[in-house]
């Protein structure tokens, strides 16, 4: 991929990667930082963009999750989202700092969405955990770290 191609290809994987989807985006921005051609602030910007977005999405399923719990198809039982809620509860909103983690990351940000978290803490505290780990990600792949 040449251009904004590139670009796309990066918004398109963090963005995927938030959210339930198994998909992974640290290896394409570490491609495109080891590739040179584009700025690091300008990379991580646009896969954090992506991530956050994604993660958006994430937490808009959990405002709207609520109403679907008790039918037959759902696919999360009362006992586990009785637990997810109790730990993000035990926890609280700063755990939205690691939401970029793998495995809890996902579900975190539903839980987020379904225990009514404001969109604009949400924002703040997802943002500020994906962009960290996207700049050591960079730095790494960069040679900086």
């Amino acid at each position: 991929m040449n251009g904004l191609g590139s670009l796309a290809g990066l918004f398109l994987a963090a963005f995927l990667a938030a959210t339930l989807l198994p998909a992974q985006s640290e290896g394409v921005l570490a491609a495109l930082v080891i590739a040179g051609g584009w700025p690091l602030w300008l990379l991580v910007g646009v896969a954090t963009a992506g991530n956050v977005l994604g993660s958006v999405v994430n937490w808009l399923l959990g405002r709207g999750i609520a109403s679907f719990r008790h039918k037959r198809w759902f696919p999360v039982s009362d006992k586990a989202l009785a637990r997810a809620e109790g730990w993000y509860h035990r926890y609280g909103r700063w755990s939205l700092l690691f939401a970029w983690l793998p495995v809890i990351g996902d579900p975190l940000t539903v839980i987020a969405g379904t225990l009514r978290e404001p969109l604009g803490i949400f924002l703040l505290l997802v943002t500020i955990g994906k962009a960290g780990r996207y700049v050591l990600v960079a730095l790494a792949a960069s040679g900086l770290a």
